[in-house]
């Protein structure tokens, strides 16, 4: 296949999966563990649905190792204990496999052979414990009276980022109330507790106890009775979950932040009947998607991020901005481009509101990568729609933080205090940092697609960030993606576009590493062990995604096709139509060690954006 053939065999494919909406409803997959905690929630509320939760329990089983465990990805060692935990449990609940299976006999032993209960994530401890399976700590972790410490204060409640916001106020409301709630269906786990497991105390560190003494002072000196206090702060953090719906019920758009929600407001009193309850129970279910022949369910959707992404690689690859496939693309991000204001604006209150979120039904809490990959989507109609066009930019450009990089969600969360608190995976969940994905990837917009001087003071605190945080092996890490190429990528594009010299020794240096871990076939891969080790880790075997990105980064900054370049393109054109392992592994991450996303649009959008700019640079007599 040439390189013409390939871009228009994923244009066309393409053209075959947009949705009548003008998106890409491409599945956004994470995994067993939505799947495990819809069956219990579902068997919790007594929601009888037999024929989804025999679809999911199929899913499930269908994961399932040779030695009993589920993995979150291929080469994570033998398994997951979490991960198998979940499954263990979502399949006993759903009343269709009973402890005798053979299937779930051999997920028990795993489990066993892997520290039992005790060993979980801390996340899954407290869905065994709201569930009846565990004890919750005597001390919680945080203390809900944390909701109303003062901005002044060290560590406050919006020192946190918005994502542990959403998550961590429905576990301070369920960890107060100690709140668990068994049914008919619930199974019993107590034979997964190893003798001499203590349950009373989740976390022990001097750090944590230290801060928590912190935190219990600032308590203290809020005016007021105590018992005022703790119910003042109740009323708070369920008024801040009520307040943060979407118009499908969902807390965020978030699977696990209204999982948890639901569970929150049963322990304040709400009924299972409850509208409340009802519609985020709705909500959540609206999210499953469909993979060979199997329900799935979503953390989220992720429309707005593939058609953004999508939307901008068709333009990449000479699709004009007139062709009907991405005119109903551009109309429908149009109409996601929010209008209120979210928590966002906490600490950037001179802005509005114009940013764009990752799923579809995202108002409130729009996202830095989704606005650039927006943005440049409609950068070809802009002047027709100057009004949204400089919404987003300055929105944008209201949005770094004050070391000059770009976070995620909102700005300057990422409080090293926080790293102290007792919460697993913490850096993840409860920071927003800068990060060279992101700042890359913004400078890239902001160097192509609009007029913002390189000279303005955003972009050279931007550039300087980036040089500062290279890796001395000439790497960036990505937080968004899998991880290193995928941020190196990101870097490198993003200082090229911003005036930085292809022969700057940064780029040099990244474009060096870069050829060093180009695998013998061209193409290039990379393991999701590479965010828990910190370091680069190679998968030993191409993906399209991976050598996409690369490929994309050594095109940016070459002045001719190099062996490197010549033998990735060979390997991603060989490649475009495989089907195997590969192509389903993960390529994002929200939490290392937890938390991957096997994005299925990837192996379409990159791929036709490094062929499109290979095409462009290299081979003469290109069409546009």
């Amino acid at each position: 296949m040439d390189t013409a053939k390939g871009i228009g065999w994923m244009i066309e494919t393409l053209r075959k999966d947009q949705s009548p909406d003008g998106s890409w409803a491409y599945p956004f997959e994470t995994g067993i563990s939505t799947d495990a905690y819809t069956i219990i929630l579902l068997r919790t509320l007594e929601i009888d649905d037999e024929e989804f939760i025999e679809g999911l329990c199929r899913r499930i089983v269908s994961k399932q190792q040779k030695n009993g465990a589920w993995k979150l990805y291929r080469d994570e060692g033998e398994g997951n204990v979490t991960a198998t935990l979940e499954a263990y449990y979502a399949l006993l609940f759903s009343g269709y496999y009973r402890k005798e299976d053979e299937r779930l006999h051999a997920a028990k032993t795993f489990i066993l052979a892997n520290g039992g209960l005790s060993e979980v994530s801390a996340f899954t401890k407290i869905m065994l414990a709201l569930t009846g399976q565990y004890q919750w700590p005597s001390l919680s972790p945080l203390p809900i009276e944390m909701i109303l410490l003062p901005r002044s204060f060290p560590i406050n409640f919006y020192s946190l980022s918005v994502y542990g916001r959403a998550n961590l106020t429905p576990i301070m409301i369920l960890a107060d109330n100690k709140f668990s709630m068994k049914t008919t269906y619930t199974p019993d786990l107590s034979d997964l507790k190893r003798i001499g497991d203590g349950e009373d105390e989740w976390v022990r560190s001097k750090e944590w106890r230290s801060l928590l003494s912190l935190i219990r002072d600032g308590v203290a000196r809020l005016l007021g009775i105590p018992r005022e206090l703790h119910r003042l702060a109740l009323e708070r953090a369920q008024q801040y979950m009520l307040d943060r719906l979407e118009r499908d019920g969902t807390l965020y758009c978030y699977y696990s932040s209204t999982f948890l929600m639901i569970f929150a407001l049963l322990s304040l009193g709400y009924k299972k009947t409850d509208l409340v309850i009802i519609k985020a129970v709705a909500g959540i279910r609206a999210m499953k998607c469909e993979m060979n022949g199997l329900p799935h369910m979503q953390y989220t959707t992720a429309n707005v991020w593939n058609t953004s992404l999508i939307g901008y690689a068709l333009q990449a690859a000479g699709v004009s901005h007139q062709d009907p496939m991405v005119a109903k693309a551009n109309r429908y991000l149009l109409s996601r481009q929010h209008d209120r204001f979210g928590d966002w604006a906490v600490h950037n209150p001179g802005s509005l509101p114009g940013g764009w979120g990752f799923s579809d039904a995202n108002t409130m809490n729009p996202d830095v990568d989704d606005t650039t990959a927006s943005l440049r989507s409609i950068s070809g109609i802009s002047l027709q729609n100057r009004a949204a066009w400089d919404r987003g930019v300055n929105w944008l450009l209201s949005m770094p933080n004050d070391n000059g990089g770009w976070a995620a969600f909102e700005k300057n969360t990422d409080s090293k205090l926080l790293e102290f608190l007792p919460i697993e995976k913490g850096r993840f969940l409860l920071t927003d940092p800068s990060c060279a994905d992101l700042t890359g990837r913004t400078l890239e917009f902001f160097g192509n697609y609009t007029n913002v001087p390189t000279s303005h003071p955003v972009i050279r605190n931007a550039i300087n960030w980036l040089l500062k945080n290279q890796r001395k092996d000439g790497s960036w890490y990505g937080r968004w993606g899998i991880c290193y190429i995928y941020g190196t990528w990101g870097a490198m594009t993003g200082l090229k576009a911003a005036g930085i010299s292809p022969s700057h020794p940064s780029m040099q240096r990244a474009a060096a590493w870069l050829e060093s871990i180009q695998n013998s076939d061209g193409g290039w891969g990379e393991s999701c062990q590479s965010d828990m080790q910190m370091t680069y880790v190679p998968l030993r075997t191409s993906t399209l995604t991976d050598t996409a990105w690369a490929l994309d980064a050594l095109i940016t900054i070459a002045d001719k096709p190099a062996s490197a370049i010549r033998r990735g393109i060979a390997y991603l054109l060989d490649s475009l139509e495989k089907e195997d392992w590969t192509t389903d592994y993960p390529k994002g991450q929200g939490m290392g060690g937890a938390f991957y996303i096997h994005y299925h649009s990837y192996r379409y959008i990159f791929p036709l954006l490094a062929l499109a700019h290979y095409r462009r640079k290299f081979e003469a007599g290109s069409s546009e």
